[in-house]
């Protein structure tokens, strides 16, 4: 008999009024997370929604844990490197997918309204900021 994945033992569905936002420690305030889908703080693969307001940026950071990003609104703008530079973003727009390898060095700006991203990975989800003062957790 196969094992099932915590939260992926039956058939369910989620739907757009089943999805509870909340705020994450380390975003920034009016940023907000979702779990859609497993247990993101324990070992093994979740599903995760990420909203971040208009002019909302998340400063250089990195995740341990390879991610598959999803853009679904908004246009989610991203550039890779230590240091935030308006220059490296891209923008991506509804339905577009953004693979980023684990370690990799990234920003993120809500520079032209809300977007909404959802993000599969394989956990335990982990968030390091280049710069400890860029952390909210440390505010």
């Amino acid at each position: 008999m196969p094992t099932h994945q915590p939260d992926q033992d039956v058939f369910r569905s989620v739907l757009p009024a089943d999805i509870n936002w909340q705020p994450f420690p380390a975003f920034p305030p009016s940023a907000r997370l979702a779990i859609v889908v497993g247990r993101p703080t324990e070992p093994g693969p979740y599903v995760i929604r990420v909203k971040v307001p208009s002019g909302v940026k998340l400063m250089p950071h990195w995740h341990p844990e390879d991610r598959v990003y999803t853009v679904v609104s908004g246009v989610f703008y991203i550039g890779l490197g230590e240091q935030f530079d308006s220059g490296k973003l891209e923008a991506y727009p509804p339905g577009a997918v953004i693979v980023l390898p684990g370690h990799t060095p990234h920003f993120h700006w809500a520079k032209s309204g809300e977007y909404v991203t959802q993000v599969t990975a394989i956990g335990p989800l982990g968030l390091e900021y280049l710069d400890p003062a860029d952390d909210p957790r440390t505010a």
